[in-house]
C-alpha cells in the first residue's frame, strides 16, 4: 500500500512535534528540518489542527505544538484520517466500481485482508512509539539542530 505525500508529511510533522517535547515551533522550522516546501506543509498543519492532533497559536508567543499526548495518537488512525481513500483498488468502492468480476473475484478479499493487516499493524503504534527508544536523541539532533538540517 502506498501512502499519499499528504499522509507522509502529516506523520513527519507529528514526529517533529513530538520530538520538540512541548516547545512551540513554526512551519518554517519543520520545512527546514525536512527540506519540504513550507507551502506544502500549510495544508498539512491546518488539517492536523482541525483533527486535534496539533494545536496552533498565532502571534508573538505563538507557534505549533501537539494538541494531545503523543501516547494518545495512534498511527493507524492518523493514516485513516489523512488519506483521501483507504480503498486499495477500485472495486472496494461501490460508487466507482466498474469491474465486471465484482462479486466473484477472490482478489478483492485477498487485498481486503492485506489492507486490514496493514492498518492493524499501524494501530499497534502510537506517535510516542515512533520517537522513543535508543534513537530518540539522534532524531532530535537530525531534525532540531539547525546545522544538522
Amino acid at each position: 500500500m502506498r501512502l499519499s505525500l499528504f499522509t507522509d508529511y502529516s506523520l513527519r510533522v507529528l514526529m517533529f512535534a513530538a520530538l520538540k517535547e512541548g516547545v512551540a515551533f513554526s512551519l518554517s522550522d519543520v520545512a527546514a528540518a525536512y527540506g519540504i516546501s513550507r507551502h506544502h506543509l500549510v495544508k498539512v498543519v491546518n488539517q492536523l489542527a482541525k483533527l486535534g492532533y496539533l494545536g496552533t497559536k498565532r502571534g508573538r508567543n505563538g507557534g505549533i505544538g501537539l494538541g494531545m499526548k503523543a501516547d494518545d495518537i495512534r498511527i493507524g488512525m492518523v493514516v485513516r484520517r489523512t488519506e483521501n481513500s483507504t480503498s486499495v483498488v477500485e472495486c472496494f468502492d461501490p460508487k466507482t466500481n466498474t469491474c465486471p468480476l465484482n462479486g466473484v473475484c477472490r482478489l478483492k478479499g485477498v487485498l481486503g485482508e492485506a489492507a486490514l493487516a496493514f492498518y492493524n499493524t499501524l494501530d499497534r503504534y502510537t506517535l510516542a512509539d515512533l520517537v522513543a527508544g535508543p534513537d530518540h536523541q539522534r532524531m532530535q539532533e537530525l531534525l532540531l539542530t539547525p546545522s544538522a538540517a
